[in-house]
């Protein structure tokens, strides 16, 4: 955050993200340099497609990323990248498939977890903060798909390629095509959740990140 208090998206072209700007996340734009920062730090990609116009965006980014202790997840453990749908519909419009070969959902806020070089190995659309009404909350979520990448990389790997041999197959995928990613995706995520800590939070034993008071 600079010392203006803004994150890099306050020189943004776009006026969805510059609403942003204020958040604690260090939002990054689309771009070379977020991906080439992703791979030196080797961390996964967080990745928001939103639009001024749309209800849940708003709602996730007051729910989740003005919340300062999310913000502290994603910025130790993610290179978060926001997207203006309006703005980069090809962008939307690749990783809306890849998120529906996934959870078979679609629509925004979408929210994918990509590798360094691009290629999604969990998403979905909006997450509330907590558990609720049987979905996972974002910061469930983000611990989950951040403990994969580091521990369980091949599945994650795995996961991720066979989502884009689905896109490749079939440009237009939707849902009614079998899915080879979705097996993989539902072990790696099971297997996360499995090590889920309800009592003490994180995942596993010692070390985890430490369990944020309410």
């Amino acid at each position: 955050m600079s010392s203006e208090g803004h994150n890099p998206l306050a020189h943004s072209r776009s006026a969805y993200l510059r609403t942003a700007m204020h958040q604690p996340v260090q939002w990054n734009e689309w771009g070379h340099a977020a991906f080439a920062k992703a791979a030196a730090e080797d961390k996964p990609i967080l990745l928001d497609i939103g639009a001024v116009w749309c209800h849940w965006c708003h709602v996730m980014d007051r729910e989740s990323y003005e919340n300062p202790e999310v913000a502290e997840i994603i910025n130790e453990y993610f290179i978060p990248i926001k997207v203006d749908r309006d703005e980069r519909p090809d962008v939307d419009t690749r990783y809306q498939a890849a998120v529906s070969a996934i959870s078979g959902q679609g629509g925004w806020p979408l929210t994918a977890f990509l590798t360094p070089d691009g290629k999604p190995y969990f998403g979905g659309t909006y997450f509330p903060p907590d558990d609720r009404h049987g979905r996972p909350g974002m910061r469930r979520v983000l611990m989950t798909m951040a403990e994969a990448f580091r521990d369980k990389r091949d599945e994650v790997d795995d996961s991720a390629a066979s989502v884009i041999a689905a896109i490749e197959h079939n440009e237009s995928f939707d849902g009614h095509s079998p899915n080879p990613g979705a097996e993989l995706v539902s072990k790696l995520i099971a297997s996360a959740l499995q090590q889920f800590d309800s009592r003490f939070g994180g995942f596993g034993s010692q070390p985890k990140f430490p369990h944020s008071e309410p």
